[in-house]
């Protein structure tokens, strides 16, 4: 391996680090709490290894929601090879719900907190989002040509399912079914989805 190679690699590892060690102290003190100089510490390096990667914290959070979405995308895209659209929709929604109790963190991190929304001025990293999403209303559009939601639009149906979904998963990872016992928590999300899932069959 040349010097220029080797270079590139520890950039690239250095990056990775900074990404890994910033994705945990957001998840365990949020953005706010969370400064440059706090991430810097925990690898043992000066903020101004840092700023040599990203500009400021919104760019080095922006990374991670990327990253997050990335790994989402591999969840969602697992239905593509289910034909029928109303069970790929079926499953779509388990897959959310896996990757949200799977990832708790990262769900928070792309759907909860207020900051990441500041990486809307910049589309590019949001393209796996959109992409994301689009495995939703396509399946929907689908649904619709077979016969389902008569008369409704995919674009609000696939709002009203996500935000559905979303709901029970919100519920679970900001600590909100302390009422529920803890071993059936999992259980009891999945087996709501299942209920909506009936619910919209008959729509």
């Amino acid at each position: 391996m040349g010097i220029a190679e080797r270079k590139e690699r520890e950039k690239e590892e250095m990056k990775k680090l900074i990404i890994e060690t910033a994705t945990g102290l957001f998840i365990d003190q949020g953005f706010d709490k969370t400064s440059m100089r706090n991430i810097a510490e925990a690898i043992e390096y000066s903020p101004a290894t840092i700023y040599l990667y990203f500009k400021d914290k919104s760019e080095l959070f922006n990374a991670i929601h990327v990253q997050g979405f990335q790994m989402f995308f591999d969840y969602l895209s697992k239905v593509m090879v289910i034909e029928d659209p109303m069970e790929r929709m079926d499953m779509l929604g388990r897959q959310y719900i896996s990757f949200a109790v799977e990832n708790p963190g990262y769900y928070d991190l792309m759907f909860i907190m207020r900051e990441p929304m500041n990486a809307e001025k910049n589309e590019e990293d949001w393209l796996q989002g959109g992409t994301s999403h689009s495995i939703l209303t396509n399946t929907v559009a689908e649904c619709i040509e077979k016969g389902y939601f008569k008369g409704q639009n995919a674009e609000v149906i696939s709002f009203m399912i996500w935000s559905q979904v979303h709901g029970i998963c919100a519920m679970m990872i900001r600590d909100r079914m302390k009422f529920f016992p803890e071993e059936g928590r999992e259980e009891l999300l999945f087996e709501a989805k299942k209920v909506f899932t009936e619910m919209l069959r008959r729509f």
